[in-house]
C-alpha cells in the first residue's frame, strides 16, 4: 500500500508542500456542535432517470445526531442563551419523536444542561437508545388505546404534551416548545434555505417538504421566495391525515413518524406560502426509501421518502422539467425496528 510517508519520500519537492496537496487543509472544530449544517446536496440523476427534470437533496443526516433536528436544537438552545431565557445549569426539556431529543441530547451535553425528553411507546427504539446513550434523561408515555406501535397519531401526541407539561413544571425546566419557538424557523431559514441556494446557485423551481413542526418548511420556503417569488412551495402530508388536504384526520396511524398529527394550524408555517399539499400513502414512502437506498445509496427514514415520493410526483405531473429540492430528513438506522423496513419487499419495485 502506498503510504502518506513514501509519498513524500518518493517527491523531489518539499515535504510540507507536497502534504498540502495530499493531506486537506480542514478546520479543526471545539465539538460537535460546531459541525452542526453545512450539509451536502446530491442530484438524484439516477432515480430521476426516466423523467425530465431533476430531485436535489440535502443529505441532513450528516449533521451528528443523524437528522436535520440538529440545526433546530442548535439553534433555539443558544437563540435562549443569547436572550437571556436559558440560565446555565438549568434543565432542558422537550416532547421528541426523537430527532430533535438526539439533538437536543448532543447540545445540551455539550454545553451543560441536564436534558429530559419525553417521548411516546409508538417511536422507534432506536430514537431511544441514541438518546439515552449521549446523556438525555428519556421518560416514555404509553400511547393511547386504538395507536399501533411504529405509528403515531395525534393523540399519542398529545399524552406526550401531558407528561413534558407535568415534568416542565416539576424539574423548573426550559421549555424548548419546537412547534412554536420561533428558533426552529430561524435554524432553516438563516442556513438551510441559503444553503440550498449557494449550492444550487439558485437554480430551484419549487421545494417540497414534509410537514412535522413546520419550522423547515417555513424558514426554507421564505428564504427561497425572498430569493425568487416564483419558487413554488409544497407540503407533503401522509394519505387519510392530509389536514391541510382534507380538513379531517381519516386514518392517523401512518408510518411517517415526526409529523402528520393532525394540527391544522401550526404556529409556524404562513399558509400563504403553501402553493399545494401532495399526499403520499405508506407503500409509496416504503416504496421510495428502498429506491433511494438501491439507486442513489441513501439509506433514510420515513419522512424522506416521503419528500422523494412527492417529488417524483411533481416532476411526472406539474413540474415536469422542473428542479426540486428537498431535504432527507435522517437516516433509516433509525427505523430498523419498524414496518418502514420490516415490510419493504422487492415487489414494491414492480
Amino acid at each position: 500500500m502506498l503510504t502518506l510517508t513514501k509519498v513524500l519520500k518518493k517527491s523531489r519537492k518539499n515535504p510540507s508542500e507536497e502534504r498540502t496537496k495530499t493531506m486537506p487543509d480542514n478546520k479543526i472544530h471545539p465539538s460537535a456542535v460546531e459541525t452542526i449544517g453545512s450539509t451536502p446536496l446530491v442530484a438524484l440523476d439516477r432515480l430521476t432517470q426516466r423523467l425530465e427534470g431533476r430531485i436535489l437533496a440535502k443529505l441532513e443526516f450528516f449533521n451528528p445526531g443523524s437528522s436535520k433536528k440538529d440545526r433546530v436544537a442548535k439553534q433555539i438552545i443558544e437563540d435562549a442563551e443569547a436572550d437571556g431565557t436559558l440560565k446555565p445549569g438549568q434543565p432542558v426539556i422537550e416532547m421528541t419523536s426523537g430527532n430533535t431529543g438526539t439533538g437536543l441530547a448532543i447540545v445540551c451535553g455539550i454545553k451543560g444542561y441536564p436534558f429530559y425528553a419525553v417521548i411516546s411507546r409508538g417511536n422507534s427504539i432506536e430514537r431511544v437508545r441514541m438518546m439515552e446513550a449521549l446523556g438525555a434523561n428519556v421518560h416514555i408515555v404509553d400511547q393511547g388505546p386504538s395507536s399501533q406501535i411504529g405509528k403515531m397519531s395525534g393523540i399519542d401526541l398529545k399524552l406526550v404534551e401531558i407528561e413534558a407539561d407535568r415534568l416542565e413544571k416539576e424539574l423548573k425546566a426550559f421549555r424548548v416548545d419546537q412547534f412554536n419557538n420561533k428558533g426552529s424557523f430561524r435554524a432553516h431559514y438563516l442556513h438551510t434555505g441559503p444553503e440550498i441556494l449557494e449550492q444550487s446557485g439558485g437554480k430551484i423551481d419549487a421545494f417540497v417538504d414534509f410537514v412535522g413542526s413546520g419550522g423547515t418548511f417555513a424558514g426554507v420556503a421564505t428564504a427561497l421566495k425572498e430569493y425568487n417569488e416564483k419558487i413554488k412551495c409544497y407540503i407533503v402530508e401522509p394519505e387519510g391525515a392530509a389536514i391541510y388536504s382534507d380538513g379531517e384526520i381519516l386514518e392517523p396511524n401512518h408510518i411517517i413518524q415526526g409529523g402528520g398529527y393532525g394540527i391544522p394550524d401550526l404556529s409556524l408555517i404562513d399558509k400563504s406560502l403553501i402553493e399545494a399539499s401532495i399526499k403520499v400513502s405508506n407503500n409509496s414512502v416504503q416504496k421510495h426509501c428502498l429506491l433511494l437506498a438501491r439507486n442513489e445509496g441513501l439509506f433514510v427514514g420515513p419522512s424522506s421518502g416521503a419528500n422523494v415520493a412527492a417529488a417524483m410526483a411533481l416532476l411526472r405531473g406539474e413540474l415536469k422539467g422542473k428542479t426540486i429540492a428537498l431535504t432527507l430528513n435522517d437516516t433509516g438506522l433509525k427505523y430498523l425496528s419498524t414496518d418502514l423496513w420490516g415490510k419493504v419487499t422487492l415487489a414494491r419495485l414492480r
